[in-house]
């Protein structure tokens, strides 16, 4: 066995003692038979972002061979309302078999398994935001030679009755450490289950959020992601959300994605960071700084900025965690390393920073490391009400539309700004920028004015963008900010409304 088997956490993986993406039904079988699993269960998003499950109890071989080989009929008009009529809704869900996990909470032994949705004929469903996000990517790839890969940024709030013992500052709890930090275990308990279902962690920490209000803390956390293939990364974000949830349960407490869950405190986001590869390397800097390829993605994403809050801004309360002058970005602007502008370029290892480690350790000899395959960037309005399969999509039709762009190096130097822009100074220099929309109804029109660009290349069907626009505007809060914003008591019953979102 090679290490990354022998330290995998993933029990598949290193019983079978290979990679996920050569796992073949046999394996799975083989791994079955031998680990006393009973119970094959089938995962899929529906349209509201929450994994859905079908279960099976093992009868026999044979009737495993069926299972995983045959898939299962599901209904698509309740799984898609939006989307699927009644009258045409059986699809097939498949389980694609590098997606196996062992289930990390079932009492009966579970392992499940990831599904793609097929039609009637056999063929993907081609609403199925999977597959789109499939699709995008395919274009990009096909259109620039370059793959895309995505990590995401999942905060969340845990709430429960208040503790009087240790208690943290108010909206102070940024990388807080237990006994002020209360709910650091189940976070690193979290952390450890989602890397045995096949997630891949950068790190987890506390954020700073938390506060205490009518009996009850509020304290919000972070687990972040490594940069995998774009179409594993919005399916190690939906299996990291049913885990929280999962164990949050069996604790007895809630956790929240929500933008919003209260008046005056931090809403919660869910950044993206992304990066190019050309035949396995990173093409995002170019002699120690960001290189065209990258610029002209980012020309890309602030193009469609405004159109891709209807992935990832999906309900009335992302809009008011998107106000001027708050953490959460409202300009369509980048920067480096400035968390007022909506894509950031993160702090890089480049030039004499790869001596801080002889630095901060004498004993070690000074090297010269190549860190630029760290390097990404990030776009940072998308919160937990996203679809993450076609807001992962709507990047990647991003990138490759700002890697066409004519003069999309222009407009990427046209919107660079290296100031904070929430500061009133430099009002003037906001005032010639585009801003994010400022609630569902505009988000829908955003989208509906750019939706060719979706559509091109055959990415996006219609009928998906239809059912967005339509969904969007079916919530009325084209004036919410000003109908509600200032009455606590109508916000907050909004924000109990979407506690649960995505």
């Amino acid at each position: 066995m090679n290490d990354a088997v022998v330290l995998n956490p993933n029990p598949l993986i290193r019983y079978l003692d290979k990679p996920s993406d050569d796992f073949t039904r046999a394996d799975l079988v083989r791994f079955i038979e031998a680990n006393g699993i009973q119970m094959v269960n089938f995962r899929y998003a529906g349209a509201d972002g929450r994994l859905k499950t079908l279960n099976f109890i093992i009868k026999s071989r044979e009737h495993l061979e069926s299972i995983l080989s045959a898939g299962e009929r599901v209904d698509g008009s309740s799984l898609f309302p939006h989307y699927i009529e009644a009258g045409s809704s059986d699809l097939y869900v498949i389980p694609r078999y590098r997606t196996a996990f062992r289930n990390p909470f079932s009492e009966i032994p579970a392992l499940d398994i990831l599904c793609s949705y097929y039609d009637k004929d056999g063929n993907p469903f081609e609403s199925s935001p999977e597959y789109i996000m499939r699709k995008a990517h395919q274009a990009l790839k096909a259109s620039t030679g370059l793959d895309f890969e995505v990590m995401g940024e999942l905060e969340y709030y845990v709430i429960s009755e208040k503790d009087p013992l240790y208690e943290a500052a108010d909206q102070r709890g940024y990388h807080e450490s237990s006994p002020f930090c209360k709910w650091e275990g189940l976070r690193t308990e979290a952390m450890r289950a989602i890397d045995s279902c096949g997630g891949f962690i950068k790190y987890g920490h506390s954020e700073v959020g938390t506060f205490t209000e009518s009996g009850l803390l509020y304290e919000q956390n972070e687990i972040e992601f490594t940069p995998v293939r774009l179409e594993d990364a919005a399916e190690q974000l939906l299996i990291a959300k049913w885990i929280l949830r999962s164990l949050a349960y069996k604790q007895g407490v809630t956790v929240t994605f929500a933008p919003k869950i209260t008046t005056g405190k931090a809403g919660s986001g869910m950044h993206i960071h992304t990066r190019l590869l050309k035949n396995g390397k990173s093409v995002m800097l170019n002699q120690g700084t960001l290189s065209d390829p990258a610029r002209k993605a980012i020309a890309g994403y602030l193009t469609l900025a405004r159109s891709l809050t209807a992935f990832g801004n999906t309900i009335p309360t992302s809009y008011f965690r998107l106000v001027p002058h708050q953490e959460a970005p409202t300009t369509i602007c980048w920067g480096d390393r400035n968390r007022s502008v909506l894509v950031r370029v993160p702090l890089g290892w480049t030039g004499s920073q790869n001596n801080m480690v002889h630095d901060a350790n004498p004993l070690e000899p000074e090297t010269r490391h190549d860190f630029h395959d760290k390097q990404t960037v990030e776009f940072r309005c998308p919160d937990g009400s996203a679809d993450v399969y076609l807001l992962c999509a709507g990047l990647a039709v991003a990138a490759r539309h700002g890697l066409e762009m004519k003069k999309a190096l222009e407009f990427a130097q046209k919107t660079y700004v290296d100031v904070n822009i929430f500061d009133d100074k430099y009002r003037q220099r906001a005032s010639e920028l585009q801003h994010l929309p400022a609630s569902c109804w505009d988000s829908a029109e955003a989208l509906e004015a750019q939706r060719t660009i979706y559509q091109a290349k055959g990415v996006f069907p219609e009928k998906i963008i239809d059912g967005i626009v339509k969904q969007l505007k079916s919530f009325d809060d084209k004036h919410i900010r000003t109908t509600i914003g200032e009455h606590e008591k109508e916000v907050i019953q909004l924000v109990n409304r979407f506690l649960h979102c995505g």
